[in-house]
């Protein structure tokens, strides 16, 4: 296996360590056992939860509660034209205070199959409102190189690796999606009773996992263009230095494909070796904060402090590595504990 297909692989683990709890029962109910009555009739309650909170939170004018009403209602089918995704987002994307984390999800209301993913006003709003995130420049990377424009692609690349930071606005996302689902009290008809963690518990695992849908960069296409840049010291060159700017990202997948490109291209053997060690300490991060968002329907403490770290803001890389340390887990591996080989 290539370098490349072993960042890809790894890419797909903190994928899956972070998806939440629901995704479980999502693939539970994929299997020849039907759901019971009884869950379905709770998917059935908590959706009817979901549009009665975009209810309430559609009339309001400002910019982050309509981003709120947005993200509740993206995955929502059958919703009235003015409660739906596009109306929406439309409308906190030209609201009072809309700012970068607002045209961020905007982004999301495109046509994939038309070829029309992503937004590009969304995206030409981001050009002027966030000129310094290498995210924003990353994203026109990949729309300039699925049209084949190369000059321009490769003019992305420099400005990404010029720029101050790398945000997706996860966090953003986090924190209205946590403030919105108090707007109402949930139905006990929303959760489960055989799981402790109740009301509290169907709060968390709704927004993590709206949250975990925003946007995202073609992270794949940056590791295969940097990858192949051996050869051109120019690129090399834009590539470690973005490498730096992602190891600092929001994210943790940005974080692990800037390790993943410092192991690869950095020149100093004592560098590389960082990197990879860099790396298994973020896998174990990404585990073992999954393994705390499994628990949340079952713990209302646990539950309820995720739930809190959302609503103070910051970034999902930042979340997670509070969320450790207030459960006493430490950030940096055992030394004798290694991520499963990649196959």
């Amino acid at each position: 296996m290539t370098r490349g297909l072993r960042y890809l692989a790894l890419a797909c683990a903190l994928a899956l360590a972070a998806t939440p709890a629901f995704a479980a029962d999502q693939a539970a109910a994929k299997n020849p056992h039907e759901p019971s009555k009884a869950a379905k009739a709770r998917d059935k309650a908590q959706l009817a939860f979901q549009r009665d909170l975009v209810s309430v939170l559609a009339p309001r004018a400002d910019a982050l509660p309509l981003l709120g009403a947005a993200l509740l209602a993206r995955p929502l089918f059958n919703q009235p034209p003015s409660n739906g995704f596009h109306a929406l987002i439309a409308r906190a994307a030209h609201a009072d205070g809309a700012d970068a984390a607002v045209s961020w999800v905007w982004l999301a209301d495109c046509d994939d199959k038309a070829d029309a993913c992503p937004n590009a006003a969304a995206l030409d709003k981001l050009l002027t409102q966030a000129p310094d995130n290498a995210a924003v420049w990353l994203l026109k990377l990949g729309t300039d190189t699925h049209a084949m424009k190369s000059d321009a692609a490769r003019e992305d690349l420099a400005k990404a690796a010029a720029a101050k930071l790398y945000d997706d606005y996860t966090g953003t996302s986090m924190k209205v999606l946590a403030g919105s689902i108090g707007v109402l009290p949930p139905p006990a008809d929303t959760f489960d009773p055989a799981h402790k963690g109740g009301a509290v518990g169907m709060q968390t695992v709704l927004v993590f996992g709206l949250a975990g849908t925003q946007p995202q960069p073609n992270l794949r296409l940056v590791a295969k263009l940097c990858e192949s840049a051996s050869e051109d010291a120019s690129i090399k060159a834009d590539c470690l230095k973005l490498s730096k700017t992602l190891e600092w990202g929001s994210s943790p997948l940005a974080r692990s494909l800037g390790l993943h490109l410092r192991e690869v291209l950095a020149d100093d053997p004592a560098q590389q070796q960082e990197a990879k060690d860099a790396r298994r300490n973020l896998i174990w991060q990404v585990q073992n904060f999954g393994q705390l968002q499994a628990r949340v329907q079952d713990d209302p403490a646990l539950a309820q402090h995720l739930l809190a770290l959302a609503r103070s803001g910051g970034t999902e890389m930042s979340l997670v590595l509070a969320a450790l340390r207030d459960n006493n887990i430490p950030v940096d591996a055992p030394t004798d504990w290694q991520p499963q080989a990649a196959k």
